[in-house]
Order: structure tokens, then C-alpha cells, then sequence
């Protein structure tokens, strides 16, 4: 690392003590021009990502961006042909796909461990659908890609308060990623050669992150991943009394020393590292993130629609501020950036304060 740069001074000089670095900036061009960095990481709220990630790119320097990349696919568009011209690579801060339980998960689907694949099924923590989608729904999907590759089609159901979602329930995320809707979403995906899926992000009363699990089903057995670990069911049913869930190994991490940080962001950083070396993309990329991004912007076209949105999508724009247009409804409204307020804010909404 060779600079730092926020707006904010406190942050700045706490983890620029952090670290060590003594070169701190409030300016990102300045930044750029003194420091001339390599490659520069963008964890900012998500409707910061844009702006910042083109003006990076348009220095010629590489991008690791914090997901969901950005808030729209017109955004999402721009900054991968940005790339493309400028001839860097953009990343996606995905590191749940590069992880060690995620490559075991793909090499035990290679060597036929469960059988020819046929089914992926994710689910999130219990967040508000809309948000957790893309807080969360953005890590999930770009697993279940993972195993199955790129998404052909989506339909999708969306409720609130136990009705189906309108255009009067489209709102303003908190924490800066966009326009959502939907308190429950239920979807169907297609994949190539037979491949189904479905994603699951419901609210739950509680935030619970057990519930953030993929399972994959093939014809002879079954896979279950979770961040922490990876299962293997030597049978294509579970049935009590039956064979049982047996725990498998992960793959070591060459460098990784555990204590010192995460090892699906160190693991996604290395294959960073190693991209570049190698001249190659990111197993994270613009191009995927991009896809996992067209994949939520279907939800949601979808469940405002109530038809199945095939993949990739000629119209480019918001499908939910599109919604809310053609219904005659103007922009809708700001609430708390804060999820715990911005929560309450819209249980008050539904009458339930």
C-alpha cells in the first residue's frame, strides 16, 4: 500500500496509523498524480462507486471495487467498456467466490462427486429482500454462477406484508445502493444444460447469518456450502436415519497465515496479484460482477412485471424507477441511510409502528 485517500480526516489519520502510511490525501486526483498507484481499492457506499470507479479508470489504473458494483446496468456498462478502452482490469470485491470453501466446492463438482449437477439453491441472512439482495444476494449469485455458469433468464415473485409488491413500495436502499422493492423475493433462474436455480432472500424478524448457505444438488449426491465450510452427501435425497452430511477439506491457501485477515480477501487479492501477472481477468470481474448485477436488476423487473426477463437485458435502465414512471409515481423517497432506522422507517409505512 502506498496512500490513502477519504474524505473524512478522522478515518483517514486512524487508519492511516493504522497501517503505517504517512502519504494520506483528502484529494483523489492528487492521489493519483503523487502516488501513482498500480491499482486502487473503492469500499465507499455503493452510489459512490461510479463516479469514483471512472475517474480511476481514466488514469489507466487498475479497480477493485466493492459490491454491488453500482446501482444500475447503464452504470455497470459504461465502466466495463471503460476498462476495455483503457486496457485495465476492473474487479469486483466478490472474495466469497475465491475462497477455499468455494474452489473445493468447484473441484468436487468436476470430479463428479455428486453426480451430473442439476439444481443451485442460495439464500440470504434475513434482511429486507430488496436491500439484502444486494447487500448480500450479490455474494450468493455470484457463487451460484460459480457452479453453474451465467444466468440465461429469471422470474421472480415479490411480496410485502404478505401482498404483492407495487410500485408504491419501490424505495430508496439504505446505505446508498439504489432504488429496491420487495420485504419477501422468491426466485426462479435458468442456467445452460438443464441447470435450475433458485435464490431466496426473505426478511426475517432477526438478522440471521446461518441462513446464508448454498446447497447444490446433482443426480448421485449433494454439496453445502457455507463462507465457513464445505459438505458432501454421498446421495441425491437426505433422509433421517440415512447416509449422512460428511464435512470436506479445504484447500490451503499458499501465503495465508490465519489470525492475520480474512482468508477469502486474502484469497481474492492473490488471484488479483496473480490476474495481473498473468495478463488475464479477474475469476471476479467487471464482466461477472456486471452479469451478478443483471441477474438483481431481473429479480426485479421481474417481480414488478410478473413475467420472466430474459438475459442480458435490452433495456438497459433501473427496471423499479421505470416501474414507478410508467405507474405515474415520481421519485421515491429518501429514507434513513442507517438499516436498523431505515427499517423502522418502512415498518411505519406498512402501519406496523
Amino acid at each position: 500500500m502506498v496512500a490513502l485517500c477519504d474524505l473524512e480526516p478522522e478515518l483517514l489519520e486512524k487508519l492511516g496509523g493504522e497501517l503505517g502510511l504517512a502519504a494520506r490525501y483528502t484529494d483523489l486526483d492528487r492521489m493519483l498524480d503523487e502516488a501513482q498507484p498500480d491499482l486502487v481499492a473503492i469500499p465507499t457506499g455503493t452510489e459512490f462507486h461510479y463516479p469514483l470507479v471512472m475517474r480511476v479508470l481514466e488514469r489507466g489504473v487498475h479497480v477493485d471495487v466493492e459490491k454491488p458494483m453500482c446501482t444500475d446496468l447503464e452504470q455497470a456498462d459504461a465502466m466495463v467498456a471503460r476498462a476495455a478502452e483503457k486496457g485495465v482490469r476492473l474487479a469486483v470485491h466478490h472474495q466469497g467466490r475465491v475462497g477455499a470453501p468455494m474452489r473445493a466446492l468447484c473441484q468436487a463438482v468436476a470430479a463428479g462427486r455428486i453426480g451430473q449437477l442439476r439444481h443451485v439453491q442460495g439464500s440470504g441472512k434475513g434482511y429486507y429482500a430488496g436491500y439484502g439482495l444486494l447487500n448480500i444476494g450479490t455474494h450468493m449469485l455470484t457463487n451460484m454462477c460459480g457452479v453453474a455458469g451465467p444466468c440465461r433468464s429469471v422470474a421472480a415473485l415479490g411480496t410485502v406484508a404478505g401482498r404483492r409488491v407495487g410500485p408504491e413500495d419501490v424505495l430508496v436502499a439504505p446505505g446508498g445502493m439504489g432504488v429496491v422493492a420487495g420485504e419477501r423475493l422468491s426466485a426462479v433462474l435458468e442456467y445452460a444444460d438443464n441447470v435450475s436455480g433458485v435464490l431466496l432472500q426473505h426478511r426475517f424478524p432477526k438478522v440471521d447469518s446461518a441462513g446464508y448457505a448454498m446447497e447444490v444438488y446433482g443426480t448421485e449426491g449433494r454439496l453445502f456450502w457455507k463462507s465457513s465450510g464445505l459438505w458432501w452427501l454421498p446421495a441425491p435425497h437426505f433422509v433421517p436415519g440415512g447416509v449422512a452430511w460428511q464435512p470436506l477439506e479445504t484447500p490451503a491457501t499458499p501465503g495465508f497465515v490465519p489470525g492475520q485477515a480474512d482468508e477469502a480477501d486474502y484469497a481474492y487479492a492473490d488471484e488479483f496479484v496473480r490476474a495481473l501477472d498473468e495478463g488475464r481477468e479477474h475469476a471476479c470481474s467487471g464482466q461477472a460482477g456486471r452479469h451478478v448485477l443483471e441477474i438483481m436488476m431481473g429479480i426485479f423487473a421481474s417481480a414488478a412485471d410478473g413475467g420472466r426477463v430474459e438475459l442480458p437485458q435490452a433495456d438497459r435502465r433501473q427496471p423499479l424507477r421505470r416501474w414507478r414512471a410508467e405507474a405515474g409515481l415520481g421519485e421515491p423517497t429518501t429514507g434513513s441511510r442507517d438499516y436498523g432506522k431505515w427499517l423502522t422507517e418502512e415498518d411505519q409505512r406498512l402501519g406496523r409502528v
